[in-house]
């Protein structure tokens, strides 16, 4: 067992964007695991928008992550050694370990996962929180109807690749939102979506508008601000607005651009509601079980987007998220 462990921890509350001294690198000594406990090697860390929430001292549905604390993050994490009755030296772990080299856990919140079925990387994402955010923001706020007319923004990342495909396994017309004509093109001819719009060189309210030409009957929103605006102007008569996240607004400086276009809630008798994911828990194993059916079935593709470095690769990659150059799921792989 090595002697040291190395992490990733907060320097400094971020301005704007997240920039290379908001991080400290840091080598700690390795705890023994003692009774109850055990030590697992991170193979795999999770990078998703939500984390650069965490990083802001404000209220939120988490407390920030405190300045000097590991980054907070979900990784799969290969047990080494064990002094836990539940967790043998071999297992593979999921949970919020942190961006770290070396984690020594309790178990709590921790759950195995089988990486003969499925890599560690799809444990986070489709079969992960990405998955379950999809599915239960879809399901249940969203009360998908069959026939219905689905719009994801952010439609080529890691809840939006899986929403459109729920969608459209639920039997629904599903119109993307994304950036740029490769993520457009994977988006209809990979993964079956039936129409694709590219914010950056499209207009994306007149696209709305031939794409979705009856209205927009759940309209599934990651990315917030102008596109969030657009798609208010379309919605359908008694329209459902899950607010996902607004990757578009966390980094400003300045505070959140809320929507202009929020009477056409009232106009089309609407209704607009947030989630968070974690209130879902209980039912993970549900939703879990459904899309691998999907996906043994061929009708859920997963897109991940796998760099494979070292914890030290963690704040270059973190910001790939921001720059929009992951498709799919982004995951850090240890070597």
């Amino acid at each position: 067992m090595t002697a040291t462990n190395r992490q990733i921890c907060l320097a400094a509350r971020p301005v704007g964007e997240v920039k290379p001294e908001d991080w400290e690198h840091r080598d700690v000594p390795l705890e023994e695991p003692g009774p109850g406990r055990f030590v697992g090697r991170t193979r795999a860390i999770s990078l998703d928008p939500a984390m650069r929430g965490w990083l802001d001292d404000r209220p939120s549905y988490l407390p920030p992550v405190g300045i000097g604390e590991v980054m907070r993050a979900g990784s799969v994490v290969e047990v080494t050694a064990s002094g836990h009755p539940d967790f043998q030296p071999g297992d593979h772990v999921v949970g919020t370990f942190g961006v770290q080299e070396y984690v020594v856990s309790d178990g709590r919140g921790a759950m195995k996962v089988d990486t003969s079925l499925a890599p560690p990387s799809t444990y986070l994402g489709a079969l992960g929180m990405p998955g379950m955010t999809a599915y239960f923001g879809l399901l249940d706020v969203g009360a998908l109807k069959d026939g219905e007319t689905v719009v994801v923004s952010g439609a080529a990342g890691a809840v939006g690749t899986i929403a459109g495909q729920i969608a459209k396994a639920k039997g629904c017309r599903v119109v993307g939102i994304a950036g740029g004509p490769e993520k457009c093109a994977m988006l209809t001819g990979e993964l079956g979506f039936d129409a694709a719009i590219d914010y950056r060189a499209d207009d994306v309210r007149k696209a709305l508008r031939e794409h979705a030409p009856d209205g927009i009957d759940v309209y599934f929103d990651n990315v917030g601000g102008d596109v969030l605006d657009a798609a208010l102007t379309r919605l359908a008569m008694h329209a459902r607005v899950v607010v996902c996240g607004a990757i578009s607004q966390y980094n400003n400086a300045t505070p959140v651009q809320g929507p202009s276009n929020y009477l056409s809630l009232l106009v089309r008798r609407a209704r607009m509601e947030g989630f968070v994911v974690f209130d879902y828990a209980k039912r993970y194993a549900e939703a879990a079980r459904e899309i691998s059916g999907w996906i043994g079935a061929g009708r859920v593709k997963v897109k991940e987007h796998v760099v494979r470095g070292t914890v030290d690769d963690f704040p270059e990659t973190f910001q790939m998220l921001f720059r929009g150059e992951n498709v799919g799921k982004l995951v850090l792989e240890l070597a």
